[in-house]
């Protein structure tokens, strides 16, 4: 007889640590769809304050004029891009280590947006890139190691498409990905290593901005929407994936949401209502 983990039953036992019960994925597929609206939302207000402090508020710049605007969404995507990368990187060594579902499915579930604002920050940087140094697009340290980025998160897609073996996908993800993160601080220190026609940090940790304080707020609240953003579409995505691989996890929270049993399946349907043991 199939005796479940505290991990797989919507009951954890009382001694684990409540954060800890989350990374169940029968736990956290019903606190994901609670915590999306609140995402969402947040992401629409911090978007729509950054654009007009950026577009409207913010002065035209002495030295590039308005094309300048532009960086207000090309920082905040390249910073996101790496970031993304990272933690894709965090819970791809967490899977391997502590063989946790969950990390892999919120690997494989921030890999989309990760590559839409890689492609974005080289869209963004190319548009810049035309009217202040001439040429879309230049083989740049910066500009070159991006790219790279954009192509480990495609081909981790393509990994996680290629097989229907989802542990073997997963894992071979992990490596891909584990083995990918020497390539961001490449792409954040290659204007300090390399001579390139990139500028430099405009905000960093040990000096103060090169700036202005409104161009500088204008730029963090494009940084928090689209990190909000991130954060809202990853959990969507990731129910759905915790719904692919595990339905009667799914159909259990259903089924008890509903009124009904707790255990019983939603929709009178017992398809798939048996969740196996990690």
């Amino acid at each position: 007889m199939h005796n479940p983990s505290t991990f797989d039953s919507p009951h954890a036992a009382p001694a684990r640590s409540t954060w800890l019960r989350f990374a169940s994925p029968a736990l956290f597929y019903p606190l994901a769809g609670r915590m999306i609206p609140f995402l969402g939302a947040g992401a629409a207000l911090f978007a729509a304050a950054g654009l007009y402090t950026g577009l409207v508020v913010a002065p035209v710049d002495s030295q590039q004029g308005e094309v300048y605007r532009i960086l207000f969404i090309h920082v905040a995507a390249a910073w996101m891009s790496m970031f993304l990368y990272l933690v894709m990187a965090g819970y791809a060594a967490l899977g391997l280590i502590f063989n946790t579902r969950l990390s892999f499915m919120m690997m494989r579930a921030l890999a989309p947006t990760g590559a839409i604002f890689t492609f974005l920050t080289l869209w963004t940087g190319a548009l810049w890139g035309k009217p202040t140094w001439g040429t879309w697009w230049v083989w740049d340290a910066r500009l070159t190691s991006e790219l790279i980025l954009l192509f480990l998160y495609l081909g981790f897609m393509a990994l996680q498409a290629a097989t229907d073996d989802t542990q073997r996908a997963d894992r071979g993800g992990a490596i891909l990905l584990l083995a990918g993160v020497v390539n961001v601080p490449i792409i954040y220190f290659s204007v300090q290593w390399w001579s390139t026609l990139h500028q430099g940090a405009s905000i960093n940790l040990t000096t103060a901005p090169s700036m202005a304080r409104i161009m500088v707020t204008a730029m963090l609240l494009m940084v928090a929407a689209f990190w909000l953003y991130s954060a809202a579409v990853a959990l969507a995505r990731v129910r759905g994936i915790i719904a692919e691989r595990e339905p009667g996890a799914v159909q259990k929270i259903g089924g008890q949401i509903g009124g009904g049993q707790p255990g019983a399946p939603a929709g009178g349907s017992r398809r798939g209502a048996r969740t196996e043991a990690p």
